[in-house]
């Protein structure tokens, strides 16, 4: 009986573990992409000449974060269905 509650409170904590895990993937993807965003605009401000190589380089970034993003929110999801 130990062993079975043992086991049902290490699930839990796993559970818990992977929801805070996703949680924090997704504010460090909304801060990281806020971020480039606002250092593109103030740049576009400071040089407007080079509005083009900046927006494309900022959603290349923004797609890798976002990347990353989804991909450790996956591994979290996993960790909780596996």
């Amino acid at each position: 009986m130990l062993a079975i509650l043992e086991a049902a409170a290490a699930a839990g904590i796993a559970k818990m573990g992977a929801g805070i895990g996703a949680g924090l993937a997704t504010i460090g993807a909304g801060l990281g992409i806020g971020r480039i965003g606002g250092s593109a605009m103030e740049a576009i401000a400071r040089q407007p000449e080079v509005k083009g190589d900046i927006m494309t380089n900022m959603i290349i970034a923004a797609g890798l974060i976002e990347g990353v993003a989804l991909f450790s929110v996956v591994v979290c999801l996993l960790t909780v269905l596996g």
